[in-house]
């Protein structure tokens, strides 16, 4: 991801700086109350793009959470579109409070990659994982293994952005990239994987381990 260490994700860059800018003008004209709404915008849009470091876990065969948020989903599904079996879904939806900046699962390279246009659905929700807008990166660990990583788009998300192409090989944790104000991302797993995480459980992305392949 082009900005690996900078503490405030390159995206958020236009957003910051309109309102800045914004703010600024309304400063100027002396309207108070625009200003102090403009100002707060600011101040949002520089938290909601944070991109802070993670202390990635050195354990052998571990998966970490590709995002921060809540699982909201563990369990068998049958992946069609890559993996073509039964494997383990495991699905994190972040509010628009966490951090939006997406971390690869485990080291691997990017066999293929897809993007598909649709909804806009509360992405907490199950159905949002088939009906929204997506992008999915099929990856292979060193070990072989095979995994599906999804970016979903929700409610609020516009905006999808995912900097690896097919070929590439990243590291476990790394950023790879980011979905706009409130979203979700699917794991899915062989289905043999020890998954590590329930519903309800709280995730750091990059830091918080997801189960092990076996």
């Amino acid at each position: 991801m082009r900005n690996r260490n900078q503490p405030i994700a390159v995206e958020g860059y236009p957003f910051i700086g309109l309102f800045a800018f914004i703010t600024l003008v309304f400063g100027l004209l002396d309207w108070g109350f625009f200003t102090f709404i403009f100002f707060l915008l600011t101040l949002f849009s520089v938290y909601f793009f944070r991109n802070p470091e993670r202390l990635v876990p050195n354990e052998p065969n571990a998966l970490v959470a590709p995002a921060d948020g809540k699982v909201v989903f563990v369990g068998e599904v049958r992946e069609e579109r890559f993996l073509k079996d039964e494997t383990l879904k495991v699905s994190i939806f972040m509010n628009v409070f966490n951090v939006h900046v997406n971390r690869f699962p485990l080291s691997g390279k990017v066999l293929d990659s897809y993007y598909s246009k649709g909804k806009y659905l509360n992405a907490s929700l199950d159905k949002a994982s088939i009906e929204n807008e997506q992008s999915g990166l099929l990856i292979e660990a060193e070990g072989g293994q095979k995994l599906l990583c999804v970016q979903i788009a929700g409610l609020v998300a516009r905006r999808i952005v995912s900097y690896p192409e097919v070929g590439d090989s990243l590291e476990r944790g790394d950023r790879y990239g980011l979905i706009r104000f409130g979203s979700r991302v699917d794991l899915y797993l062989p289905k043999n994987t020890d998954v590590k995480l329930r519903v309800g459980d709280k995730t750091v992305g990059g830091e918080t381990i997801v189960g092990y392949f076996q």
